[in-house]
């Protein structure tokens, strides 16, 4: 029952997102032959699949109204980050890709021992981890992760900056070879886990792809493949969060690189390698938890010589090729 009801609000969600997302393309573009029209906006559409929404989508009304209302929402978002330069234009949502939908802090409430959630329409459900965080609830999301089920719930508290015990400066050098190496000399490898996966996943996708599409075993073989690229995401997730805690609680400030990840991508002989480590996810960690900690995040300029400069007097190499990992001056 609780799986059917999260499949159909994944559905409704994604439904109303792309109902929007298409009229909205409409609006506007009869708004460019016409510039008397109205141009689309996330409220009048909002008013209108209201309006709509019991005659000619009845089945919205089985779940929470929260799901279309937000998933709007979120693409006027979407729509204002592609305006402001800062994302890309929407696209149409698909089946079983980044299911979720979302739950409003007066649509849900939480039982005593704080181990049940109440989700309207549906009735209460068991939580196997309890909310460890008290203070106001902002919001839930709902989402699934191969065959698995999760709960994000948003919790309003104030947080003051715990200030670390050394205050000493370190710099962070992220690689391939090497997750992360400090100017202190501590290398952190990383765990790798596409690469000590790979033979699996080739397996797996090889598996998937000789099965017939939507048969029986074709879902077996699918949620077999999705659970190991679950495992593999959380592997990355586990290191990177023990690496940036480690930094936080251990140093005052902390420099790292402006790396440009999406131009190193186009190197295809390192591409897998650097999208295994995680250099994004790294970064936003680190921001995040060093403002927490009261620590100071320094991001350095991706074309400052900073491996071509001595630490000492500060002489600067004019060549250095990357083969040339140490040098002395």
């Amino acid at each position: 029952k609780q799986r059917t009801y999260f499949s159909k609000s994944f559905g409704v969600a994604r439904l109303a997102y792309n109902w929007a997302l298409d009229m909205w393309q409409k609006q506007y573009q009869a708004h460019k032959d016409n510039p008397e029209l109205p141009k689309p906006s996330e409220a009048e559409l909002s008013k209108l699949f209201n309006k709509i929404k019991r005659e000619q989508y009845p089945f919205v009304m089985e779940v929470t109204k929260c799901a279309p209302q937000q998933a709007i929402r979120n693409l006027g978002i979407a729509f204002k980050r592609f305006f402001d330069g800062k994302g890309q234009y929407p696209r149409f949502h698909r089946k079983g890709v980044n299911d979720s939908f979302y739950l409003s802090n007066d649509a849900i409430k939480l039982n005593e021992t704080r181990d049940k959630i109440y989700i309207p329409k549906l009735g209460w459900v068991r939580m196997a981890e309890r909310l460890r965080f008290t203070g106001k609830i902002m919001s839930a999301t709902v989402s699934r992760v191969a065959d698995k089920w999760f709960v994000s719930i948003s919790v309003g508290i104030s947080v003051v900056p715990k200030l670390t015990e050394n205050q000493s400066p370190i710099g962070v050098d992220l690689g391939v070879s090497a997750l992360a190496t400090t100017s202190d000399g501590e290398v952190f490898t990383g765990s790798k886990p596409l690469r000590l996966l790979q033979k699996q996943l080739r397996r797996l996708s090889k598996s998937l792809s000789r099965k017939i599409k939507k048969s029986k075993n074709w879902f077996k073989a699918k949620t077999k493949l999705a659970r190991l690229h679950a495992r593999i995401a959380n592997i990355r997730k586990d290191c990177l969060h023990k690496l940036t805690t480690y930094l936080v609680k251990n140093y005052g400030l902390i420099a790292i690189e402006d790396l440009n990840v999406k131009g190193m991508l186009a190197n295809h002989k390192l591409a897998r390698a650097i999208v295994d480590m995680g250099f994004h996810e790294f970064k936003r960690q680190l921001s995040y938890k060093a403002a927490m900690h009261g620590v100071k995040l320094v991001v350095v300029d991706r074309w400052f010589p900073s491996s071509k400069l001595c630490s000492c007097c500060g002489h600067k190499m004019e060549n250095m090729p990357l083969s040339v990992r140490q040098w002395q001056c």
